[in-house]
């Protein structure tokens, strides 16, 4: 067996020898994944078998490709994976559209050195590419407007900035997540919390905090749902703030009704009366494309969209081995050989 591969878990022992750190997140650390405690044991237990029969580092080429049309994302972590290692690998630039059971990522090269990530493969390019989709329905349906990813706390924090990255590459604007907007070289996104507003006890004291305390470059957007009529705090806030104001968030709550169509333009009617014309109206909670074209029309000016995104469901890959030793092959169901895909571009 090839002594190129980076993961350690390679027979039905080393599984059963294997003890995780104690006292931790239920996450897996980058060493982990990379020595393969994360993947599906018949994978592992697949290597040892094929190491006693001599058949390890049998070249073959393997083809993944998705259940259905989506957006992809999380490749430069599959690459990373199998960075260093022997291999011939093709797929599609991060961000690229796809379609169903188009080719999407194709790797050539010792079956030892990359059968096991197969499960890791499958499920970064899976949950990636779903959150990506989701983020680039939801920039279609602003009419051009910010879309700001608000999903970090919809799920486990350990994916938390992968998932906001996948947002941002299927088209969001921007993340709320530190380490998410962090790792595409851009500042997070966000203001005020409901919590501030509801310690300090007004919205007016509160958004003069928030404009004394944060430097220049902060956003000056402010929560005005917290206790009073919304058109009654943005208008209270602005006649503060002045020029100063750029936005306020609508997040009304559901039982109250959430964000409607004629709550947007009242709030838009009432700052435009008042000489309010340039304070942008962003709104957030419970939102999807539908009900955001529907506000962009009303007059909503930008999005935190939340659980839309962090709860799309994966988009299932699948992974065939397409060749052995430059033979075709298939499972029954499935045509021998590569498919032709000329969007792919050779990474390795």
């Amino acid at each position: 067996m090839s002594e190129n591969t980076k993961f350690t878990l390679r027979t039905d022992k080393d599984v059963k020898d294997y003890v995780p750190e104690k006292k931790r997140l239920y996450s897996a650390t980058h060493e982990e994944i990379l020595s393969g405690a994360t993947a599906d044991v018949y994978l592992i237990r697949t290597l040892e078998i094929l190491a006693r029969e001599g058949k390890a580092d049998t070249v073959v080429t393997a083809e993944i490709f998705p259940s259905r049309p989506g957006i992809l994302a999380g490749m430069p972590e599959c690459l990373h994976m199998l960075e260093g290692l022997p291999l011939e690998v093709w797929g599609l630039e991060e961000g690229t559209a796809f379609e169903t059971k188009e080719p999407v990522l194709r790797i050539t090269g010792p079956y030892s050195l990359f059968g096991p990530y197969e499960t890791a493969l499958l499920g970064i390019l899976a949950s990636s590419s779903a959150w990506a989709t989701r983020a680039a329905e939801c920039k279609q349906a602003a009419n051009g407007f910010p879309v700001v990813c608000f999903g970090a706390r919809h799920i486990h924090p350990a994916v938390a900035p992968v998932m906001e990255r996948a947002a941002v590459v299927g088209g969001a604007d921007g993340a709320a997540c530190i380490l998410g907007a962090k790792l595409l070289g851009l500042q997070p996104v966000g203001t005020i919390p409901h919590a501030l507003v509801l310690i300090l006890g007004d919205t007016v004291r509160a958004a003069v905090a928030y404009n004394t305390h944060m430097p220049p470059g902060a956003p000056r957007t402010i929560l005005v749902d917290t206790f009073k009529d919304e058109c009654e705090e943005a208008l209270r806030v602005a006649e503060v703030l002045g020029t100063e104001m750029e936005g306020i968030r609508l997040d009304t709550p559901g039982e109250r009704g959430g964000v409607t169509e004629d709550l947007v333009r009242e709030v838009r009617a009432r700052l435009d009366m008042a000489g309010f014309s340039h304070i942008k109206i962003f709104v957030s909670g419970g939102l999807n494309p539908e009900k955001m074209t529907r506000l962009a029309a009303a007059g909503a000016n930008a999005f935190g969209v939340g659980s839309y995104i962090s709860a799309a469901p994966p988009i299932n890959m699948t992974m065939d081995i397409k060749a052995i030793e430059g033979k075709p092959v298939a499972k029954r169901g499935r045509i021998p050989g590569i498919t032709p895909n000329p969007n792919l571009k050779r990474f390795m």
